[in-house]
């Protein structure tokens, strides 16, 4: 991390998908990538000079929350932050592969999938804290959380411990904005709705009559609109959420 003519940006759940996209399109705009997931990065990207560290972590434990942040912040030293994206985010099944609802699955489930969609995004973001104001001296300092469509109505296939760990992400975004304005960081999230990704089966195919632009998202689109949140053309922009989902919100 000794290139300070570079940005950086810190992002979780970067093997894959919306997550993977977006690190491509910071490494495109030239900043320096810290990033986490379970799983490991495909090799061709372990060539990408932007690409700095990769830290396998599972957000979903608190100790290894902590330990992420602390191997992060001896990567950082005393240099700064300029976005943090908390991507990262889970909707398991129940073991006879249903959605976890009020009425089934184990409460266990329930705790793990706000461990990581909702308390790690908050322990991240008070771990860089002091990195991301340094940021915002430089013209930086950004939060985004991706939320989710399904934080806002019912989804046929996220169940609810999902919905409602999203529907508190947006939440703690509002609440963030204010207390982080302090900072000079600002905190903004983006709610994809239908994204073509590999959690997409042919089951969604009917939930396209349903969006006005006729289509799924792709994983570049969401990545384009969490980077203009992180860049200097948004400078004012603080407590927003951005549904990226064709229309399909508005009904």
């Amino acid at each position: 991390m000794n290139d300070q003519s570079k940005k950086t940006v810190i992002l979780t759940g970067a093997s894959r998908g919306i997550g993977h996209a977006t690190v491509r399109r910071f490494s495109d705009e030239g900043w320096q990538i810290i990033s986490c997931s379970r799983d490991d990065i495909p090799d061709h990207c372990k060539r990408d000079p932007n690409w700095t560290q990769h830290i396998p972590t599972d957000l979903a434990e608190p100790e290894s929350v902590e330990a992420f942040v602390r191997e992060a912040r001896q990567l950082i030293g005393k240099g700064p932050v300029h976005a943090l994206v908390n991507n990262a985010a889970i909707s398991p099944k129940t073991p006879y592969q249903e959605r976890l609802g009020c009425l089934n699955g184990d409460m266990d489930r329930w705790r793990e999938v706000f461990e990581l969609n909702l308390f790690a995004p908050l322990i991240l973001a008070r771990g860089f804290a002091g990195a991301l104001q340094r940021g915002a001296k430089q013209g930086g300092g950004a939060i985004v959380n991706i939320t989710s469509i399904a934080g806002h109505a019912i989804h046929p296939f996220a169940g609810s411990a999902y919905s409602t760990s999203k529907a508190a992400l947006s939440a703690l975004t509002r609440e963030m904005a204010v207390e982080f304005a302090q900072l000079g960081v600002r905190v903004n999230a983006v709610a994809p709705g239908e994204i073509e990704t590999e959690m997409i089966g042919a089951e969604y195919e009917p939930m396209i009559n349903r969006i006005p632009m006729h289509r799924m998202g792709t994983p570049d689109e969401v990545a384009a609109c969490v980077f203009q949140l992180c860049s200097s053309d948004f400078s004012y922009v603080t407590g927003t959420e951005i549904f990226v989902t064709g229309g399909q919100h508005v009904y």
